[in-house]
């Protein structure tokens, strides 16, 4: 992975760069005047455009919501990308070659770029298909499904060819090589060579939040095809399946405003909530909704505020209800509300659609129940409720349920719902609501004294990137700013983010010294015992397996906290000097404890008297080495 980008790279960039014409192509602006341009704001409602922006500063403001800032800022707020991303972005768009800190390299920017633009120019290949005769099977696939031409044509769907090769001579002929196609996941190689991955099939292109196209999802369509019913691009470096979310680049605006997202299950479920008006839907790419999915989601919903909603439909058979519970196992790690919709006779929404119209995929979503609600219902209807047995049994497995809902004020909501499924007294479900309370708590901090610690050198940045949804993390902003606790915090930042910029026996001396902040010091513990095995063996992953899982989140903060420098050439004397400043520190710290026995001594123990003086010399030395460097 890339390094931080060069500042001076960032600057010219943007210095190259018309804001106007990138905030153009989301707002429709005129003229205001002299160096200003106004439109209507993208971020709120309004009548009467209160959107101004300055392309000679480079900036714009909303009088109406407060909104402000640059190019880079825009992107990151209007398509959710991270900065990196939006500069990656811009750079790309007038052709600028980045130049990457810590070691990084442009040249991985530019291969993504490539593979980005055989994918969009395999795009417009297959749509193009889609209009001749031979789609004709796949025309009627949609219609069949109620989608017309402008429906195919609003989300990008085409056609390909039943040829062995039909796309890779167009793209060859579009000067891409086959080892580009190859990395794109566009073709496949065989006995007989090389040959496309997708034929004789619908496809979809599935693009990432920005709108760039990273890969296809294709129905089988023809009798002799023997592949799987749907069939998707590979894992490239561009595409991820389990970090992509169909439908979400045309959905994100929509779901940043609402704070509303609907989570479907295929593309043509997508397609029929966004032409029935519920344009929030999205759909996971042939992977199960998982967690890389939930991080994308909540930081386009903005999910800080637990305002938002997550509205999960699923279809009425048991496959549809072990998705719903898959989907109930990651539903702590939302902040927003979550809620289940399925249709009373098990249609999806497409199939809704097509038999009831419009209104009743809208009903569909506005009839939502709750995700625990709908749990319940579920782990209750498995059990027959008319025996004492069964009843007991229910309850067992709901108790923990309800016992899990975030809110407390919740609870006592549903152990009378659960009471009322039932029909057992309220007292009983609330004991054993309670009891499931404590076993629960009991389990973390069983797991947390246990299974985060389970031997192994990864182990540590696994339980890292797990981390227990009910407590809140320690975050480095918390500790104190005295001079002391920043030069230790400094000090962790050099030898985790730049050990191979010290001089060995420095860091050696600095890894050894005392720590006045307690956190902070188990952190420099973790980084003594990894340099055991050499400067090199000093990584985030391996200091994090060897410090107690707790303390494994402050230990990934200092290894992305900025430091103070803005160019690399200034580095290598940071590091020198805070850990000279912090071996200095634990010198002075020697030298004071020395001098304290020195005074302790009896007169007549000579020998240790001048043993004592010549360490403190020695300290001094030390000291005044450390300055001259």
């Amino acid at each position: 992975m890339a390094g931080r980008i060069r500042q001076s790279d960032v600057e010219e960039v943007k210095s190259r760069t018309n804001i106007a014409d990138i905030i153009g192509e989301y707002v429709s602006l005129k003229s205001a005047g002299v160096g200003s341009m106004k439109g209507l704001c993208p971020f709120h409602d309004e009548r009467s455009p209160s959107f101004n922006v300055r392309p000679g500063v480079g900036f714009y403001h909303c009088f109406g919501c407060g909104e402000s800032g640059d190019v880079y800022s825009f992107l990151q707020k209007m398509d959710h990308v991270s900065f990196t991303e939006a500069v990656e972005r811009l750079a790309g768009r007038i052709g600028y070659e980045l130049h990457y800190e810590d070691g990084g390299q442009a040249s991985d920017h530019g291969n993504r770029a490539r593979l980005l633009a055989a994918n969009q120019a395999a795009a417009e290949f297959f749509a193009e298909q889609l209009l001749q005769p031979i789609a004709e099977v796949g025309r009627r696939f949609l219609g069949e499904r109620g989608f017309d031409a402008e429906a195919a044509k609003r989300f990008g769907v085409g056609f390909a060819p039943k040829s062995w090769d039909a796309l890779t001579k167009h793209l060859r002929g579009r000067g891409f090589s086959t080892e580009e196609l190859a990395a794109a996941g566009l073709v496949s190689q065989g006995d007989r060579g090389v040959y496309d991955r997708f034929r004789g099939r619908l496809v979809w292109p599935i693009r990432d939040v920005t709108g760039q196209t990273v890969g296809f999802g294709a129905r089988r369509l023809l009798e002799d095809d023997n592949g799987p019913k749907y069939l998707n691009t590979p894992e490239t470096a561009i595409y991820h399946k389990a970090q992509v979310l169909y439908g979400l680049d045309l959905a994100k605006r929509d779901i940043s405003r609402s704070q509303r997202v609907v989570v479907v299950e295929g593309y043509t479920d997508v397609m029929a909530c966004h032409l029935a008006g519920v344009t929030t839907a999205i759909a996971t790419c042939g992977t199960a909704f998982g967690v890389d999915h939930i991080k994308v989601l909540r930081r386009v919903l903005g999910d800080d505020s637990g305002v938002g909603e997550v509205v999960f439909t699923f279809d009425g058979d048991e496959a549809g209800q072990k998705a719903a519970m898959r989907a109930f196992a990651e539903e702590q790690r939302f902040a927003a509300q979550t809620f289940v919709a399925v249709a009373p006779d098990g249609l999806d929404p497409c199939d809704l659609r097509l038999a009831r119209g419009d209104h009743a995929v809208r009903t569909l979503v506005d009839t939502k129940v709750p995700m625990f609600e709908f749990v319940l219902r579920q782990i209750v209807g498995r059990y027959d409720l008319d025996t004492v047995e069964g009843r007991v049994s229910a309850l067992r497995q709901a108790a923990p349920v309800v016992a899990e809902i975030r809110d407390p004020a919740l609870r006592p909501g549903y152990s009378r719902e659960l009471a009322r499924m039932l029909g057992m007294d309220l007292g009983e479900v609330g004991r054993a609501v309670k009891a499931a309370t404590s076993r629960g708590r009991s389990g973390e901090r069983e797991r947390g004294q246990g299974e985060r610690r389970a031997p192994g050198a990864n182990d540590g940045a696994q339980a890292a990137s797990q981390p227990d949804a009910s407590a809140r993390p320690f975050s480095i902003s918390e500790l104190p700013n005295d001079p002391s606790t920043r030069l230790e915090r400094e000090a962790l930042q050099a030898m985790l983010q730049y050990p191979g910029s010290a001089d060995p026996a420095l860091l050696a001396h600095a890894a050894e010294a005392r720590f006045e902040n307690p956190s902070l010091a188990v952190v420099r513990d973790g980084i003594a015992a990894a340099l055991a095995g050499g400067v090199e063996a000093i990584t985030v992953d391996r200091v994090i397996g060897q410090v107690p899982a707790p303390f494994a989140s402050i230990v990934q903060q200092l290894a992305v906290l900025p430091v103070p420098q803005r160019n690399e050439a200034a580095i290598a004397g940071w590091v020198r000097g805070v850990l000279s400043s912090l071996v200095d520190r634990e010198l002075l710290r020697q030298k004071v404890e020395l001098m304290g026995r020195l005074t302790r001594l009896a007169a007549e123990d000579r020998a240790s008297y001048e043993m004592l003086q010549r360490a403190i010399v020695e300290i001094d030395r030390e000291r005044v080495a450390l300055r001259a460097e």
